[in-house]
């Protein structure tokens, strides 16, 4: 079974998306954002050009036989700049 990755970081400030979090948007390809920068993106991904939708939460129970990724993907490059960047 193919399982979302839930990715650990926003793609542009690096904020933390833990897998409950509420905060997290992605793509049809999984490019993960926080809603912060999803809206200055205006919900499109910088990436593919497609939209950004609210990513699902997995079940607590089910992340010991289906964990999140820790894998970060940070790639500012093109992405809106904001005060909680971390190169601030």
């Amino acid at each position: 079974m193919a399982v979302l990755d839930l990715r650990p970081g926003c793609e542009c400030c690096d904020r933390d998306l833990p897998p409950a979090s509420t905060e997290a948007v992605i793509c049809t390809f999984e490019c993960t954002y926080c809603t912060v920068c999803a809206e200055e993106m205006d919900w499109t991904c910088k990436n593919c050009g497609g939209n950004l939708v609210p990513r699902p939460i997995r079940p607590p129970g089910t992340l010991a036989d289906h964990p999140a990724s820790d894998v970060r993907v940070f790639n500012p490059a093109g992405c809106p700049v904001h005060e909680s960047d971390p190169a601030d």
